[in-house]
């Protein structure tokens, strides 16, 4: 069931949104070479906390992870691309770090992801994360009222694929409100003018994962939550999460 949002309904969203922004803003700054994932996630679980806020993630458990989620961030490394739980390892220097962080403040939820590099990054990396910036902007920009969600599919894979970049196979953004996870999926490659139509009061996140590799294919990690490339390859993640209005999309984590 899809479910459309009022005006009011959004505003609480961005309410949410806004602190959402402020925590991931706040771990990229402490992020360094020496710190813990585990202190970013800590200093993210502070933030929550302070700012009225309740993490969506700990407890979460879908079908297919082998336990509840632990903590309050995913942060993903280098090859890996999402999902990944923080552990006492260290950042180095020219580590290629994707955050991502969903949470509620009075029982709206929205959701959003980063990616960053601890120093300067080179090259390669910068490019990654800029087309992943750009199949991100592409798809809000398709986000208008009577398009449809095909438009949004195909405005992000065209510019994933016109990079020569992989995307993350069987993943895609998806609808959010009342909890993380809602109807419709909304997927990062696809045809336009096809699928459901978008009307005011839908919100949704939008989240390209780009393979630096090219290929789509992935592997679990370890932890049975994380993915990462099957290439080895670098990865990068950038969502917010987006509503229709009247007037065009309105981006809420921003």
């Amino acid at each position: 069931m899809i479910e459309y949002k009022t005006t009011q309904q959004i505003e609480a969203i961005g309410i949410a949104g806004a602190l959402v922004r402020r925590t991931l803003d706040a771990v990229r700054d402490a992020a360094a070479p020496g710190v813990r994932l585990t202190q970013l996630d800590d200093l993210a679980h502070q933030m929550i906390r302070d700012g009225g806020g309740v993490s969506a993630y700990i407890g979460y458990h879908p079908s297919w992870a082998p336990s509840p989620y632990p903590k309050v961030l995913c942060v993903s490394v280098n090859d890996v691309i999402v999902h990944a739980i923080p552990d006492a390892s260290r950042l180095k220097k020219g580590d290629l770090v994707s955050v991502d962080l969903a949470l509620l403040v009075d029982g709206w939820c929205a959701d959003a992801a980063i990616t960053f590099a601890v120093g300067t990054a080179s090259a390669a990396d910068q490019r990654l994360m800029d087309s992943t910036r750009a199949a991100l902007a592409a798809g809000i920009a398709a986000a208008q009222p009577g398009a449809r969600l095909g438009d949004i599919a195909a405005a992000v894979g065209s510019v994933i694929r016109a990079g020569r970049f992989g995307l993350l196979a069987g993943h895609g953004g998806h609808g959010i409100g009342t909890s993380m996870h809602q109807e419709p999926h909304v997927a990062n490659e696809g045809k336009p003018r096809r699928g459901l139509k978008l009307k005011p009061g839908l919100v949704i996140a939008i989240e390209p994962m780009l393979q630096a590799g090219g290929r789509d294919d992935y592997r679990h990690c370890k932890d049975g939550w994380g993915v990462r490339t099957a290439d080895g390859s670098r990865a990068a993640h950038f969502e917010h999460t987006v509503a229709i209005t009247e007037s065009g999309p309105l981006v809420l984590t921003a």
